[in-house]
C-alpha cells in the first residue's frame, strides 16, 4: 500500500465532480478539506536567509540528502535558501508541484518523512492543502531547484504539532525539497501527435497552449465498447490503477457533441484517484489506466461504463449517453 505523505495527512485529494455535470460552464471542483493545523489564519512570515543546517551528503539534485542537526536556536522567521537554482517553470501560489523531499526536526536531526525512497509527491501550493511554510518558501522558485528551509511551528503544524510524525508543537522543521515540475490551469500534454485515422472515432485537437482542444464527433453510431487511444503520446511512466492523476480534461456527449464538463477556462485542474473514478465513470478510469504520463488520450465511454440509465439531472447527459473525453495526463502519483 502506498504510504501517504504526512504533509497531506489531513487533506484529501481533489476529486473531479463528474456526477454533477451540467453545461459547458461546469468545471471540476475540489473535495472539501478539513484545514490542518497549518491552515489556520496566520500572517505571512518574514523570509530570512538562515540559520540553516548543512546538507552533508546527497548534495546533487534528485539525490536523497543527509542533513546535519540544527545548531543553536532556529530563527523564529521562515529561513529559506535555494541550494540549486533550476531553470524550469516558475512556481506560483495555487500551482501543483511534483517534488521529492526530506523533512527532519531541527533540534534532534530526526527524519520524520521523506519521498526519495518512494514516489514523488504531487500537491497543490494552496492554503489548506499543504503546510504554510512550503507555500511561502516555494512560491517564485523554478522547477529544477533544490530548496532548503527551516519552518517554525507557526507555519508548520502549529502548537498542536503532529503526533503521528513525532513532531511537538515547539519543533522547527527542516526540509530539503527538489522541485521536479509544476502545473497550472494553462498546462497541456507534452506528447507527440499520433495519427487519428479511424473515421468512425472523434477527432481531437492537438493544440498544447492550455486551451481546450476541439472534439469533432462523427455523425455515426458510437462504438459499443470502450475506446482509449493516444492523440498525443507522452514519454512518462504508465498510469497504474492504484495511482492518483492530475489532468486537464474535456467531456462531450456523442449525440450532438455538447460539452458537459471541462477544466479548461475554469482556472483549475482535475486531481483524482483512479480507484475513486471507478465509482464515478468507470470507463474513464479504465481508459486512463496504462496510458503514459504526458499524453493526451481520447476515451469513448459506452453507457454501461458511464451513467447508463441514471444520468445526472439537469444536464446534457441523457439516459444511454455515450461520453467522449479528451484527457491530458499531466502527472501521476
Amino acid at each position: 500500500m502506498r504510504r501517504r505523505s504526512l504533509l497531506l495527512a489531513a487533506v484529501p485529494a481533489g476529486l473531479v465532480t463528474l456526477a454533477g455535470c451540467g453545461d459547458k460552464s461546469s468545471s471540476s471542483s475540489k473535495a472539501s478539506a478539513s484545514p490542518s493545523a497549518s491552515a489556520s489564519s496566520v500572517p505571512p512570515p518574514k523570509i530570512v536567509d538562515g540559520p540553516l543546517p548543512a546538507i552533508t551528503a546527497g548534495t546533487k539534485f534528485g539525490e536523497k540528502p543527509t542533513v546535519a542537526k540544527g545548531s543553536g536556536d532556529p530563527s523564529k522567521d521562515l529561513a529559506v535558501k535555494t541550494v540549486i537554482a533550476g531553470s524550469g517553470k516558475t512556481v506560483a501560489e495555487n500551482d501543483f508541484i511534483q517534488a521529492n523531499y526530506l523533512g527532519q526536526i531541527w533540534s534532534t536531526g530526526k527524519v520524520f518523512d521523506q519521498s526519495y525512497d518512494r514516489t514523488p509527491l504531487l500537491m497543490q501550493l494552496a492554503q489548506g492543502s499543504i503546510i504554510d511554510g512550503w507555500r511561502y518558501a516555494l512560491a517564485g522558485k523554478k522547477a529544477g531547484s533544490r530548496v532548503l528551509m527551516a519552518v517554525p511551528p507557526t507555519w508548520g503544524y502549529g502548537s498542536s504539532g503532529n503526533a503521528q510524525a513525532g513532531i511537538k508543537g515547539t519543533d522547527t522543521l527542516v526540509f530539503v525539497v527538489d522541485v521536479l515540475n509544476s502545473f497550472n490551469s494553462k498546462s497541456s500534454s507534452t506528447g507527440k501527435p499520433v495519427a487519428q485515422s479511424d473515421a468512425a472515432l472523434p477527432k481531437v485537437g492537438t493544440n498544447t497552449d492550455g486551451k481546450a482542444p476541439s472534439i469533432d464527433v462523427p455523425k455515426a453510431a458510437p462504438p459499443k465498447k470502450l475506446v482509449s487511444a493516444y492523440v498525443l503520446e507522452g514519454d512518462g511512466p504508465e498510469v497504474k490503477a492504484s495511482q492518483t492523476v492530475l489532468c486537464q480534461f474535456k467531456g462531450v456527449v456523442w449525440d450532438g457533441g455538447k460539452t458537459f464538463e471541462q477544466t479548461y477556462d475554469s482556472g483549475r485542474l482535475a486531481q483524482f484517484a483512479i480507484e475513486q473514478m471507478q465509482e464515478v465513470v468507470k470507463g474513464l478510469a479504465q481508459g486512463l489506466t496504462g496510458k503514459k504520463v504526458g499524453s493526451r488520450v481520447l476515451v469513448v465511454v459506452p453507457p454501461d461504463l458511464a451513467y447508463g440509465n441514471n444520468p445526472p439531472s439537469g444536464g446534457v447527459v441523457k439516459k444511454g449517453s455515450t461520453l467522449v473525453f479528451s484527457a491530458d495526463i499531466l502527472a501521476a502519483m
